[in-house]
């Protein structure tokens, strides 16, 4: 039988973790993204959009639609989802479960593929990238538990 597969992410690190029905969760492979951490200045060629405080001709600049930071934070999470749909596609998961910072969850969800889509169980809104693998066994299970009626 396939394992489940969850995947612990922010938008500067991500665990994807395998678990066999009944079993342990087991690390299969960790993700970084340094470009997520650096500065603003340190993506951007140049300054940041300014305004003139006269009236006169060219005296305005616009920032960009979509800031630096922003962009890196996307780069991830099509990296992270590429390489989820390339998985699905060779059947190395039976379900996928992820646990994403808000609105991080939010920009993987948008770039799964087909077939990582389809494979998708639950998402949770919830940052458990700090936490060490015994930690992280017991809120994934806490968080999967069915509630109580």
């Amino acid at each position: 039988m396939k394992p489940d597969w969850i995947l612990i992410a922010n938008a500067t690190h991500a665990r994807l973790l395998r678990r066999e029905s009944g079993g342990l969760m087991v690390v299969l492979e960790t993700f970084e993204h340094a470009g997520s951490r650096s500065k603003v200045s340190e993506l951007t060629d140049d300054r940041a959009g300014h305004e003139s405080r006269d009236s006169s001709f060219g005296g305005s600049a616009y920032p960009p639609r979509v800031d630096a930071k922003q962009k890196e934070h996307a780069r991830f999470a099509r990296e992270l989802a590429d390489h989820l749909e390339q998985q699905a596609l060779q059947g190395s998961f039976r379900s996928l479960t992820l646990f994403a910072s808000n609105p991080f969850l939010g920009e993987i969800k948008a770039e799964l593929g087909d077939a990582s889509g389809r494979l998708l169980s639950t998402t949770h809104d919830l940052d458990l990238t700090s936490f060490g693998l015994t930690e992280l066994e017991q809120r994934v299970r806490n968080e999967l538990r069915p509630a109580a009626r």
